[in-house]
Parts: C-alpha cells; structure tokens; sequence
C-alpha cells in the first residue's frame, strides 16, 4: 500500500471515529433517559445505571456501526474529489480499481470489527445484562426503601414509607396486599425493620394494625399487634425459568449443536439459522456499504456544484441495501435451508459497487460531430466542409 493510500485509509478511520461518536451519544441518550427513570426510580444507584448503559453499549453500536461506515466513506471520497486529489490521481494514469485499495481496506478493517462485536461482546454483554436485570430485581431493599413515595413492587401490592432513619429504622409503614382475590389485608406499623435470614427479607412491624376485608361477606376486622413478620421475598422473586435473548447465545454453540438449543431454549432452526449467518452477514455487508460510498462518488467528474447527485444515488443505494436484509429475513425464519439468502443484501452492494467502479474505469464516450476542415486554396476567411 503506498503513501497515499495509507493516507486516505487513515482519514476514512479517523472519521469513522467521528461518525460512530455522534451516532452512538444521539441514540445513547434516548435510551439513557428511560433507563435512568427506571433504575433510579426504582432506588438503583448511579453506578446500576452506569453499568447497565456500558453493557448496552456493544448492541448500540452493532447497529450504528454500518452507518457510520458508509457516512465515513462519503465524506472522505467526497472531500478528496472537491480538493482534486482524486482528479491528480486520475490525470497521473491511477484507475478507479487502484484508487479504491482504501476504501476496501477499510471495509475489511470495519468488517473485522462488527464481527469481534457480534461474535463475542454482544452475546457476552446481553448474558451479563440478563444476570444483573435478575439480580436487580431480587434487589427487595432497592425497591422498597425509597421515602416518600408508593411503590408498586409486585402486582396488587402497594408498599408506602414516610421516612427512613440513619439507621435503617422505617417509620409509619403501609403495605396493602390485594393479590387474593377472595380478600385484602392492609397492614400499618410504626416503625418496621428489615431482616434477611436464610435466602429470605421480613418486614418486622412494631405497633401497628392489620385490617382484613372479606369481599364475599363484606365483612373487615382488625388486628392490633406490638410486632409482626411479614415475608416480602415473594414480591419481587421471578421465576428462574426463563430462555436466553438468541443474540445472548454464543455462535459457537449455535454452530455446534442447534439442535440443543431449539429443545431447551424452544427457538426454530430457521431463527437460529437466520441469526448465525446474519453474524457473517453483518461484517460482509460493512464491506459493501464502504464500496458503495467510494464507488458511487467516482461516477461524476469534477464540479463545482459537487457531487451531491451521486452522494444521493449512494444513500437511496444504503436503504436498497437495508431494506433487502428485512425481505430476505422472513422466508430464512420459515426454511432454514434458505440461509444463503443471508447474504444477499452484502452481496448485491457489492455487485453494484464494482459496476461503479467498472462504469468510472470506462465511461461512455461521447459522440462528436467531426469538426469543419479548411480546404486548401481557399481565400482567407472562406472554409469548405470536409468531407
């Protein structure tokens, strides 16, 4: 690779970086709002919140990243023809194939990228997030010691604090149960303590009052008492039984034993298929959009109104693109022997890169009229049609 070439390669880098910044923060702060309302809100730390933006991370950019690519390669492209570095490059005997050895190169070390992501980080990550969301949610004394406010821990269960000492005492308590449907029960303490024994939490309530509704009689008693346990494990205590997000599952294991994987996890052959090869698909198809980009813009010669035409041909190209991964999802889903249709969209941009770049190497020669020739004799100022 000569000077040069290393040179472009590194701007096509250096704005990937650029891109991929903007585009990851735009859509991290979208999410990061409802995150945030929901952990804090539940009691979590700044810390939970931070921990789970970094394990959404990798998901975020998987999606980011080939937009990233094809906007980097655009706007580098775009820049050397405005400057006529291409231009230089094509007077001095350079053809369009030699002048897109950087943009392929930084296809391939893109593609390289999104594979270690949908290889390793994301299954990792989305494992990892998993854990902590089940560990948050056995987190009973986050959800519950939040003063002030009525907090719904578990469905019919209405949980309320007035305010909470130093050292963890609760005072004025009110916990209403109405998950029996036959009665309710509303319990209030004035103080109330928490303890954890043997896997379990209890709310102790001292000096307080249980009132009991039967709705089939009508009928409420009351109970006053100077202290009772009160067993609130099972408000927040999911089912462990659950199957794995099919992006959590390693590829390894989807290409070793997907057989497994459909009785345990209850996924089709045609989702697993459908979503091992769209693994390989995605680094193929970070190969195509960087031709695209490069290619589409070296169709136009120099002007000085740019090239916003063939920027434009190169973005509704992207959305083709796109918009064929989504075709060629459903009939993979239904028929899992289908999977080579994966590819598809990575290889028809591909396809269409290189004709681009066959069109620039040769473009259509114009017709010319033969132009008038000067008959030989003739008196000055007279001219006579060639033949």
């Amino acid at each position: 690779m000569s000077r040069f070439d290393r040179y472009v390669l590194s701007q096509y880098l250096l704005f990937f970086g650029f891109f991929a910044l903007i585009l990851v923060a735009v859509f991290w702060v979208n999410r990061a709002v409802v995150l945030f309302d929901r952990l804090i809100g539940d009691g979590q730390t700044a810390l939970v919140f931070l921990e789970f933006t970094a394990l959404a991370l990798p998901n975020l950019i998987r999606m980011v990243l080939p937009v990233a690519v094809f906007a980097s390669a655009v706007w580098v492209t775009n820049r050397l023809q405005s400057e006529s570095e291409l231009t230089v490059l094509r007077a001095t005997g350079s053809s369009p194939w030699q002048m897109a050895k950087p943009a392929l190169a930084f296809g391939l070390i893109t593609a390289l990228m999104m594979s270690i992501l949908t290889h390793f980080l994301l299954p990792n990550s989305i494992n990892q997030l998993a854990l902590r969301e089940q560990e948050v949610s056995r987190n009973i004394t986050a959800k519950l010691l939040t003063e002030g406010n009525f907090l719904h821990p578990a469905k019919g269960v209405t949980f309320y604090i007035r305010q909470i000492d130093s050292d963890g005492t609760l005072n004025d308590v009110f916990l209403s149960d109405r998950r029996d449907p036959e009665q309710s029960v509303t319990y209030t303490g004035t103080r109330a303590f928490l303890v954890r024994e043997a896997g379990k939490t209890h709310l102790i309530m001292v000096n307080g009052m249980a009132q009991r509704l039967d709705r089939e009689k009508q009928q409420l008693s009351t109970t006053n008492f100077s202290d009772f346990s009160y067993d609130i494990s099972a408000l927040t205590n999911k089912s462990t039984d659950h199957k794995r997000n099919i992006r959590a599952i390693p590829s390894r294991e989807l290409l070793r034993d997907p057989a497994a994987i459909t009785e345990t996890e209850g996924y089709s052959a045609g989702a697993l298929a459908e979503e091992l090869h769209l693994r390989f698909a995605r680094a193929l198809i970070c190969v195509a959009v960087a031709l695209i980009g490069f290619s589409a813009l070296m169709l136009g010669s120099y002007s000085r109104f740019g090239v916003w035409r063939q920027a434009l041909l190169a973005f509704l190209l992207l959305i083709v693109v796109e918009g064929l991964r989504g075709v060629v999802s459903e009939p993979v889903m239904n028929a899992p022997q289908l999977w080579p249709l994966v590819y598809l969209p990575a290889c028809v941009g591909i396809l269409i890169a290189l004709a681009f770049l066959q069109l620039a190497a040769r473009p259509p020669v114009a017709r010319r009229r033969p132009a008038p020739t000067v008959a030989l004799g003739a008196g000055p100022g007279k001219t006579e049609a060639g033949p």
